[in-house]
This record gives structure tokens, sequence and C-alpha cells, in this order.
């Protein structure tokens, strides 16, 4: 489903700020891939994914997505088919318009049949956007005229994670969506999360600093340090890793310690 051929890319080149962000990663997912992704802060975690979803153009090498060239394709085009949450629940919803407005936005953005608009929304159409809402169990199918912005954070994630698979995406990047959360809302979004993955067959990338979840869930974990891949582990390789399995699997690819405060303390919870 995704094939990364050598992806480069450098900011502010050839000034004293100069930084190589991604050092000539490679990486492939097949169809229904769930991938983790682990690393401390710099590592390139976001800048791969924003090198996949077209927030800028790579330096080098190639960005497949089904068989189809978006090395070059626009960031709105590439939207229609890659779903995608930030870790900030303010990100991916219009905090004026209401709850049944953001869902059907993204249904039609994602959607690529031409003239369709808002006003085309119809009773039928409301009606799933409603039924839709419910999976989440959390009664805002009772307050879809609500404005999205008196959500609390993990409703607004959880919001934000229908709209980005209402239409299933050919790839869904999860920016360590639960990150801001509070430890009880995170559980239920990650629950939601791999329910919706497991169920559509979506092809997933998540990034996280927990590094439980980074073995529970998906089939395969990704370690990234200075704009590398240093560890890609999955099958039976990866079942039975303990966190302390994983970090000394680091250490020897990286050729230093894992050092982010955030991984420590997620090893101690």
């Amino acid at each position: 489903m995704l094939k990364i051929e050598s992806i480069t890319k450098v900011f502010n080149r050839g000034t004293v700020n100069e930084k190589i962000a991604l050092d000539h990663v490679s990486l492939s997912l097949e169809v229904g891939d769930f991938a983790t992704i682990v690393g401390s802060n710099g590592a390139g975690k976001s800048t791969l994914f924003n090198a996949i979803a077209g927030s800028f153009y790579i330096d080098d090498g190639s960005i497949e997505l089904d068989g189809e060239d978006i090395t070059f394709l626009p960031d709105y085009r590439r939207s229609r088919v890659i779903g995608r949450l930030f870790q900030d629940p303010l990100r991916g919803t219009a905090p004026r318009m209401s709850i049944e407005e953001n869902l059907a936005l993204a249904a039609l953005c994602a959607n690529q049949k031409k003239g369709w608009g808002l006003s085309r929304v119809t009773k039928k159409d409301k009606a799933f956007l409603r039924d839709y809402l419910s999976v989440l169990g959390m009664g805002l199918e009772d307050r879809m005229k609500q404005p999205v912005g008196l959500l609390s954070g993990g409703q607004r994630q959880a919001l934000t994670l229908l709209m980005a698979t209402i239409i299933t995406p050919k790839l869904l990047l999860l920016d360590e969506h639960t990150a801001a959360l509070d430890p009880a809302t995170a559980e239920t979004v990650l629950k939601l999360t791999r329910q919706i993955v497991a169920e559509r067959k979506i092809t997933c990338m998540m990034v996280t600093h927990n590094m439980k979840n980074a073995l529970d869930l998906g089939n395969r974990t990704l370690m990234m340090d200075a704009g590398t891949i240093v560890l890609d582990i999955a099958g039976n390789e990866r079942e039975g890793l303990t966190v302390n399995d994983l970090l000394e699997k680091f250490r020897v690819g990286a050729g230093k310690e894992l050092d982010d405060d955030r991984v420590r303390l997620s090893e101690m919870e």
C-alpha cells in the first residue's frame, strides 16, 4: 500500500542551522499493516508524516501510495486518501461549526464527486452521520447542533478520528493522537482506534511515546533516530517483547540509549 524509497529532507540547507530531518528513509507497508513508531524528539517521526501527507516536498527519493506516485502530489489531493490526526485535539476540526457540519465537511472533502457542498447534505445523510457518531458511546449524537469548540479534548479527538475515517482512507496517520489526553480518555480513544482500523482493514501508522502501546498495538514496530529508521520488527520477532527488550534493540541499532523523558515516564507507568 505504501512504498517509500530513500527519501531525504534537509531544512535550512547550506546554513549554520542546516538540519537533516530525513536521511534516505525507505519503508514499505502492506495493505492492513498497523505500524507503531517510537523515537525521541527530533528523531524524524512527525517529519516522516509530513512528507507522506504532502506538507512539504521531499528533496530526494519517492513516495508511492497504492501504486500511485504521490511524491509531488499537492497535500489537498493526498488528503482525499490519507487521514491524519495530530497530538493537539484542537487541530483537525472547525470549532465554530457544529458537530454535524464538521462530520459532513469531512465526508464531502474526502468524496471526490464534483459539485458537492454542505447544502447538498440530505436528511438521509444527516441520519447516517448521527448513527455514525453513536459508535463513540459519548452521547454526541444527541448534540449534533452543538459547536465543536465546546467539546472536551477527548470528545474532540474521538470526533476527529471519525472524521478522518468517515470515508475509509487508504492510509491513516496518527501523530501521538492521545498524548494530550488524560489516561482514561486516552485509553478510550485507543480502543476506538484499534476497533476502526481492524474493522476497516485500514493501513495505519501511529507515532507514540508509550513503549507499551508501541508493542501492544498493531503488527509492526518501528524506531527512529536522527532521521533514519534504526529498527523495524514484526511477526515472531515482535511477539513477547518487553519494553526493556525494545529499548535494548534500539541501543544496538542506534548505538546509543533512547533518551526521552516521556518514554521513561511511560515505561514507569
